[in-house]
């Protein structure tokens, strides 16, 4: 049967059982979206089943098209009446139908977020709340995090009545919904929440999507959240002939909703599930493969299977630890380069993964000065950047005032109250007088049609100018950065948002201080003026051409899921960068974190490389953190340590330092004692993970791991801003608190 030629026999079998609810476990490079696009033929061919009672549900839209086109390459026939797109494009064609149920108009539009920030804006004004307590974008992603748990705004108010704050988020919700309504609009999360109120409202309509839907196929079953699992279970409470592929150890968005019980709990919710395991994997090495699976393994939420392949042995994975993250980022470019040179790859070959876009800025100078094409995948350019563009055109104002470009850049930014009208007044001033932009408005009161409170806003915009240039001439470019971002509050109005973006442009933000430091490290007379010429030329220089075939790939782990490259390099593989910090104490966050390391070593084809530094400057501090934990969770036997240079040097020098040790000890020169302060660990016994205890040096720390006993007895500590420390509890200098 062509239908099923050239897939293995695990493929075969989750492409052939049709009738019931199957689980298919689809590990990385074992061939899902084939299996999903020859079940659907085989369905068609085989089991004459028509198109139009086929349900294929996916997560992008070039996952759906790219599904459409196998099919019909398959098939050789037109299958326009297959029902394939996303939750949100079948959810829209179903409400166009219906929604006049709900109260609706059929021709409903759909709010975008720039729509939703009007909305939301408008309800803080019109309920009289703070806009500093209730920010506009932290409001909208409360409401979709409402919207993907399937909570109501009166279930939300109900549930936290006696709360204030929370009751106000609450009618805030409730209003944003009304307003929504009034305009007969649904934003993007209504899509699928109004299509199951219009389900559970109508029987007759949910029994009619239930018949024509006899078959329903779900990819990427791991990322669904609350609200997507609902409106599964409902259209497939009838025929159960519901075929979910995914893989729970690549789920890794639970931060924006992603529900990983979802795919675990599958078969409590369909009792008479097939599971079917796919895991010959078609991408990796066999090393790879054993290095990914030894760290996956250590996860305990996870449905158990083991990728094999094949393929090759393939090379050991190569791991270098680096002095510093400059060091790091040269040994990546150097290796790249020497490989392309050698073994004739093209720069598309290679992939640079980092946890956090901020760590990018380090590695796109490198590549920069080695005159290596690149590309950002998933993110923008380090100087690219909106909030790093505008901290830079703080400073290009403050070193040229006449800079009318970038004074309309910041003049509202953060928000003052001076819209887009008040700035056509002053430019329309200034076409008049020739004046520039800045220089007008230090006598603001004379700018015709300008109110005395808009005046007053801009006078006092330009008297923090004035400010910052008087200090640009007693202030380092690190200190004066510092107290821009302070002053003017760009910090203080992303937190307001909590969100995982304000959380990013937060980390950029920091991580530009770093840029300072280090420039100021490297001249002998920094300034301002020569600062920005440095930015300029390492933002401007060899721009991406996104039409150009031939460049090394740069992208957070994230952004990876789902691609596949030659060579790959797994960068900041520290604890406290990956994984972060904040996962340490939370086991479900640890393991999600381990997920995305496992996503990121199965990327990687034919060879793979983990860096890590003694030292790294990040978000505007130097860090100095252990290797990560998923380092250490892969045999040594699949590992081969580069050395270089400079690791050769360190190495020798260590040694060096050790054997100097070991001959004091041996001399009876110096025997160390165990401190004992109040409260000092005299035994192991006393501490427990979660423990908090004082280094002498270190700070305050949380004990995360304790190992042996006795004298012999390790603990890991996390330290706050210090990063996680290995201490023989003997001799170490801590106690409890």
């Amino acid at each position: 049967m062509d239908c099923l030629k050239g897939l293995n026999n695990k493929q075969i079998e989750a492409v052939t059982k049709t009738e019931g609810p199957v689980l298919v476990l689809a590990g990385a490079g074992s061939g899902k979206t084939r299996v999903l696009t020859h079940k659907i033929a085989y369905l068609i061919k085989e089991k004459k089943v028509r198109p139009s009672n086929i349900l294929a549900l996916t997560f992008t839209n070039k996952a759906a098209t790219e599904m459409k086109d196998r099919i019909e390459r398959l098939l050789d026939m037109d299958t326009r009446s297959l029902w394939a797109g996303t939750f949100h494009s079948i959810c829209v064609r179903i409400l166009r139908r219906d929604i006049e149920r709900l109260g609706y108009n059929t021709n409903f539009v759909i709010f975008d977020s720039s729509d939703q920030k009007t909305v939301v804006n408008n309800c803080i004004k019109e309920m009289n709340l703070n806009p500093k307590h209730y920010e506009v974008k932290a409001m909208i992603s409360f409401i979709s995090n409402q919207k993907n748990q399937l909570i109501s705004p009166d279930k939300y108010i109900n549930d936290f009545y006696s709360d204030f704050r929370e009751r106000q988020k609450g009618e805030l919700y409730a209003l944003y919904q009304k307003k929504l309504k009034s305009n007969n609009a649904l934003d993007f999360d209504d899509l699928i929440i109004k299509t199951i109120e219009l389900f559970s409202n109508n029987e007759d309509i949910l029994s009619y999507y239930q018949e024509k839907f006899k078959y329903i196929l779900v990819d990427e079953y791991q990322d669904t959240n609350g609200a997507q699992y609902e409106l599964i279970r409902l259209l497939g409470q009838k025929n159960k002939n519901v075929c979910v592929v995914g893989d729970a150890d690549q789920s890794i968005y639970g931060w924006r909703g992603a529900d990983i019980t979802n795919i675990l709990e599958f078969e409590k919710e369909y009792p008479n599930t097939v599971l079917i395991k796919l895991e010959q994997n078609y991408r990796s090495t066999k090393n790879i493969l054993a290095a990914a699976n030894c760290v996956i393994e250590n996860n305990l939420n996870r449905k158990k299977k083991d990728l094999w392949t094949e393929a090759e042995e393939g090379k050991s994975l190569c791991k270098y630890n680096a002095e510093s993250e400059i060091e790091e980022a040269y040994f990546v470019t150097d290796r790249i380069q020497n490989i392309s040179d050698i073994e004739g790859y093209d720069f598309n070959d290679f992939c640079i993964l980092y946890r956090t876009n901020a760590q990018s800025r380090v590695l796109e100078e490198a590549l920069i000065k080695r005159d290596i094409p690149y590309k950002i995948i998933g993110g923008l350019k380090f100087y690219d950047r909106k909030e790093i563009k505008d901290i830079v055109a703080y400073l290009r104002l403050i070193q040229n005032p006449l800079d009318n470009v970038s004074f309309r850049r910041i003049v509202n930014t953060p928000k003052r109250g001076i819209g887009l009208k008040t700035i056509e007044k002053v430019q329309n001033f200034c076409q008049i007088t020739g004046e520039r932009l800045y220089s007008a408005i230090l006598d603001a009161e004379d700018i015709p049609g300008l109110s005395k409170g808009v005046a007053t806003k801009l006078q006092n915009f330009s008297l923090l100018i004035g400010k910052f240039i008087a200090m640009k001439e007693i202030m380092g470019v690190k200190e004066l950065i510092e107290t821009i971002i302070n002053d003017i509050g760009y910090i203080k109005e992303l937190q307001e948002q909590q969100t995982l973006e304000a959380e990013s442009r937060i980390e950029n933000i920091k991580e530009f201080i770093s840029v300072a430091v280090n420039y100021e490290q490297k001249n002998e007379e920094p300034s301002l003026e020569d600062f920005l010429a440095s930015i300029s030329l390492l933002s401007d220089v060899d721009k991406t051409d996104e039409t150009m075939q031939n460049t090394v790939s740069l992208m957070t782990i994230h952004s990876a899921k789902g691609l596949e490259f030659p060579i790959v390099f797994m960068t900041g593989m520290e604890e406290s960068v990956f994984p972060l910090s904040r996962a340490m104490f939370e086991e479900d966050e640890l393991e999600e974190e381990r997920r995305l390391c496992y996503v990121g070593i199965t990327r990687a084809e034919k060879q793979l490389f983990l860096t890590h530094t003694d030292r790294r400057m990040l978000y505007g501090k130097s860090q100095y953190n252990s290797v990560s934990r998923f380092i250490n969770e892969i045999p040594k036997d699949l590992i081969e340590e580069y050395m270089g240079n400079a690791a050769k040097m360190r190495k020798t020098k260590r040694e060096n330092m050790q054997k100097k040790e070991n001959k004091l000890f041996r001399g009876h020169i110096y025997k160390p004692q165990p401190l004992q302060p109040v409260n000092t660990v005299s035994n192991s016994t006393k501490l427990c993970v979660g423990t908090k205890v004082k280094h002498s040096s270190w700070g305050i720390g949380t004990v995360v791991q304790v190992k042996g006993e006795g004298e012999k007895t390790e603990v890991m500590v996390a330290f706050e801003n210090k990063g996680v420390k290995k201490l023989m509890l003997s001799f170490a200098p801590i106690e409890i608190i």
